[in-house]
């Protein structure tokens, strides 16, 4: 009895956390009309929303995310890696740039917008993806370093002394022994890089032109004279969070494994 009281307790938690998302889904497939109808409504159901959403600028927007979020992904968490061992093993810069490192990770957004604006309106960059993924590299490289940092602290030396012992240079450790153990911890770091890109909204709205917006200035254009398109802007919800749902069922272990080792000595 106290069992199935148990699994009943942790059915009805999943579902208050679950039921804005399956709301969500219920307005993308219901036609514009009737997604905000009270009492509400259950059908009938159709896939026009998300038809009429890929087709207009949010499609476009979809791809921009992406390949700013993946650029983000592949630029930063080589850098970070690197970064994260050089604190964790030689202790570059001392607790000062540890400190450096943590602290960027303190500043609000908004005091960095302006600047970030007027630089890269100098160097031309301004409504270019480059001004996104530049922007949100800043943001996610201390970040995915700080994660990195507490993970290779807790690899154990021995094997990379043993490695030293059979004549392998610090490079060859470094690719060799240390990344590939290092694997759930890079996983973890990537995902999470790639989420605060691909839901970033302030940098994006100053920083993007109409060619070059990302999915959540997009979802912001379906507020219109008319009122809200409540129903499109459920199918483009659905839509965003599709592909990081996806991806991080896809490495749940990884990224599981990752965050704990990182945390835990």
């Amino acid at each position: 009895m106290i069992r199935w009281l148990a699994h009943g307790g942790l059915w009805l938690f999943s579902l208050v956390f679950l039921l804005p998302l399956l709301w969500t889904l219920r307005s993308a497939l219901l036609p514009e009309g009737l997604a905000y109808a009270l009492p509400p409504a259950f059908g009938p159901w159709t896939l026009e929303n998300f038809r009429n959403v890929l087709e207009g600028p949010f499609g476009k927007a979809f791809r921009n995310s992406f390949l700013v979020a993946i650029s983000v992904v592949l630029l930063g968490l080589p850098l970070a890696a690197g970064l994260g061992y050089a604190l964790a093993r030689y202790r570059v810069g001392g607790h000062g740039l540890r400190f450096a490192v943590l602290a960027t990770q303190m500043l609000p957004p908004i005091v960095l917008a302006l600047p970030l604006f007027a630089l890269m309106r100098l160097f031309g960059l301004s409504g270019t993806l480059w001004a996104l993924v530049l922007s949100y590299l800043a943001f996610a490289l201390p970040f995915m370093a700080w994660l990195l940092l507490g993970f290779f602290q807790n690899l154990p030396r021995e094997l990379e002394e043993a490695a030293y012992v059979d004549g392998a240079t610090p490079f060859q450790v470094f690719f060799r022994v240390v990344l590939p153990l290092a694997t759930p911890g890079l996983f973890a770091a990537g995902i999470l890089g790639f989420l605060l890109s691909w839901n970033e909204f302030l940098f994006a709205l100053l920083l993007s032109g109409r060619d070059t917006q990302t999915v959540p200035v997009a979802l912001s254009t379906f507020v219109t004279q008319r009122g809200v398109l409540f129903a499109q802007v459920a199918a483009g919800v659905v839509l965003s969070v599709l592909p990081v749902a996806l991806l991080a069922r896809m490495v749940d272990r990884y990224l599981v494994e990752g965050l704990t080792l990182g945390a835990v000595k």
